[in-house]
């Protein structure tokens, strides 16, 4: 056999192109021959510029370099823009105004059920409690020992790591909490209409008696 001739060659590109495109650092020459000992190490080469061959015959995306001691399948640079726009994380899905209020419900009167969210509120959050719970930021938290036994719902992980959070004692005062101009006329209405104002006992933990749950909740979401 001629140094140039290549045994089994088509099965040979095959298994070739298979390590080569499973490895993702560059693979060692070395290794390819270990890997295929049949194979020497011009006939390896003869094999590779055989194979860039045909990629660019056929107009490939792609093609073998050597790097770094090694070979490595890599994609035209041409490409690089609608590749790195495929790698950019995905854009999040907003969540609505009432979702945020019911999740700063959530967390600062957790754990709470759909029930007593609602009264706090004043309309249905069931709507807004699926998205949060799909979106990872509310979770169920047990039981409440009541007729019908409705959940009660908590926050997760996850609502502290996407707003930054160390931990629920991070959360922002209701004292330290200044209601927005867009957000303020709603809270002030359920404020005035004597809505969920906190228990004494709620209030003395959040630090402020005068200050309702609908206000919390206007004050959270604005800033989350």
């Amino acid at each position: 056999m001629s140094q140039d001739s290549i045994p089994d060659e088509a099965r040979t590109k095959r298994i070739v192109e298979a390590l080569l495109f499973v490895f993702g650092n560059p693979l060692p020459l070395k290794r390819l021959l270990e890997t295929l000992p049949d194979l020497t190490a011009a006939q390896a080469r003869v094999m590779i510029d055989s194979l860039n061959a045909e990629y660019q015959s056929c107009g490939r995306a792609f093609h073998i370099q050597e790097v770094a001691g090694g070979y490595q399948l890599l994609t035209d640079p041409d490409l690089a823009p609608w590749i790195q726009r495929a790698l950019q994380p995905p854009k999040q899905d907003s969540v609505s105004p009432a979702a945020l209020e019911t999740l700063a419900i959530v967390a600062y009167r957790q754990p709470i059920t759909k029930g007593e969210i609602e009264l706090i509120r004043g309309v249905d959050v069931g709507g807004a409690l699926d998205t949060l719970v799909e979106r990872k930021f509310v979770k169920p938290a047990g039981r409440k020992d009541s007729p019908g036994r409705p959940f009660f719902y908590g926050t997760t992980t996850e609502f502290l790591r996407h707003f930054k959070l160390e931990s629920l004692e991070a959360l922002p005062k209701i004292t330290e909490l200044v209601v927005p101009e867009q957000l303020s006329a709603q809270a002030k209405a359920l404020d005035a209409a004597g809505v969920a104002e906190l228990p004494a006992s709620d209030a003395a933990a959040q630090g402020s008696p005068e200050t309702s749950a609908a206000t919390a909740a206007a004050n959270v979401a604005a800033v989350a």
